[in-house]
Formats: C-alpha cells, sequence, structure tokens
C-alpha cells in the first residue's frame, strides 16, 4: 500500500502495477487530474470514496489518495493470446469467475502453473486482490504464470471464442462430466466463486458446462480442489494417457 498525491504518481511514472487506487471524493486540481489520466491510461477505474474510507486504510496523512500495488504484472489478454498461438503451443488458460478469496485464488493458481497453464483472467471487481498472501499461497507460481485483469468476463469469454477457444464452465448442476469434454481442443476452463458457481451469464456463452463425479454424500469440492482436478484432466488428455 502507497499513500499521498506525489507518491502514488511516482508509482505511475515507474511503472509500478497499481491493482487497486481510492481516491476522495470531491478531490480536485491538478494532481487529481493527472492522477486521474494516469488510471485512464491503464484502463485502471479509481474507487472514489469518502474520506472516512481512507482513514480506515491508513492513519497516516495520505493527502486523498490509497493506492495498492500488485507484486506481479498485469498481461492483456488481447496481446498474450495470439503469442500463445504463434509459438506453437495449445491454448490452455483458466478464467475465474468470483473467486475472491486469497487464499482458493493463490491455491488456484499454483495448480494452474502446474498443469502447464497459459494465462489466469480475472476480473477487475469480484476477484481476490493479488497481494503478498495471494503469492504466499501460490508458493511463488505467480511469478511465472500471466495474469490478464479484464473489465468484463463475459466479453473476455466473447474474445476467446472467437479467438478459437472453447468454454467449458464447471458447474455441479452440470449432468455432463469433464471426461465428456475434449480437453485436447484450444480451451479455457471457467471456475466459479464456491457460493454462487460460475454467474448464469457465463453458464449460457459456454461451449460446455461439465461437473465433476461425486460418489460421497458431500456434494460439492473447495474450488481450488476442483480447479486442480479439471486442469490436470486436462493434462491427462493431452499427453494422451
Amino acid at each position: 500500500m502507497i499513500f499521498g498525491r506525489r507518491p502514488v504518481l511516482e508509482a505511475f511514472a515507474a511503472g509500478k502495477t497499481v491493482d487497486r487506487i481510492f481516491i476522495q471524493k470531491g478531490f480536485k486540481g491538478e494532481l487529481a487530474e493527472e492522477l486521474t489520466e494516469a488510471c485512464r491510461h491503464i484502463s485502471l477505474k479509481p474507487n472514489v470514496v469518502p474520506v472516512e474510507k481512507l482513514n480506515r486504510l491508513t492513519r497516516k496523512n495520505h493527502q486523498g489518495v490509497v493506492a495498492f500495488l500488485s507484486p506481479v504484472p498485469f498481461h492483456h489478454l488481447e496481446d498474450l493470446l495470439p503469442g500463445i498461438f504463434e509459438s506453437g503451443a495449445n491454448p490452455l488458460l483458466l478464467l475465474l469467475d468470483g473467486i475472491t478469496d486469497v487464499r482458493n485464488f493463490g491455491a488456484l493458481t499454483r495448480s494452474a502453473e502446474a498443469a502447464g497453464v497459459h494465462a489466469v483472467v480475472i476480473p477487475e471487481k469480484g476477484a481476490a486482490p493479488l497481494n503478498q498472501d495471494a503469492v504466499k499461497t501460490s508458493t511463488g507460481a505467480l511469478f511465472h504464470l500471466p495474469v490478464c485483469k479484464v473489465k468484463s468476463l463475459i466479453k473476455a469469454v466473447e474474445f476467446l471464442q472467437l479467438s478459437g477457444l472453447q468454454i467449458c464452465a464447471c458447474t455441479e448442476k452440470s449432468d455432463a462430466l469433464i471426461y465428456d469434454a475434449d480437453l485436447t481442443l484450444p480451451s479455457a476452463i471457467v471456475m466459479g466463486a464456491e457460493d454462487l458457481g460460475v454467474s448464469p451469464t457465463i453458464l449460457r456463452q459456454a461451449d460446455r458446462r461439465v461437473g465433476i463425479p461425486m460418489q460421497g454424500k458431500i456434494g460439492s469440492l473447495n474450488v481450488s480442489v476442483a480447479g486442480g482436478i479439471v486442469l490436470f484432466e486436462a493434462v491427462r488428455q493431452r499427453q494422451g494417457s
């Protein structure tokens, strides 16, 4: 976390990856315009909040601005995907819909990196913060796995479909199993939050809705466990075993 008008502007100027920024309501002036332009340049929407919110974030002299830096850089999905195809790789992406728990996020990215996933895609809103706790839970996998933050996960799905990827949404509401899906195709796997699952809109958009066979009395799995199962089913299929 950094705070103060000039330090935050310097972070932008130095090319630091700003994950979130909170600006005091009514903040005006030349520096306010510079901050707004810096946010617009990286497509980051500032959170305009009352001063009480900033005071809860820090007791120091924040001057109406508090920002959180990401320990790893974000990538643009539109720039990253062509490079995956050009390298001759068979794309495998992981989309996280509403995963807000840092530990689940870290564990999912750890499994994704181990499974050879080419990128993880998260939305700007409704995603776990990409902070030091996430890096620790991922055991450093986030330093090796590209993360794309998008304004709209729905539009990201549309872009991936137009680019030739099949969208496989994991849901316990499906009668089809992950073993029924051909994950040797260029694919993006969608995992949803434990309480709500994949959002209805993305479920409708998905090319396939698949579930994991459950034999016991417990009807669901922790999302990070479920994600690992699905990702390594893709690995199994792609290795031809």
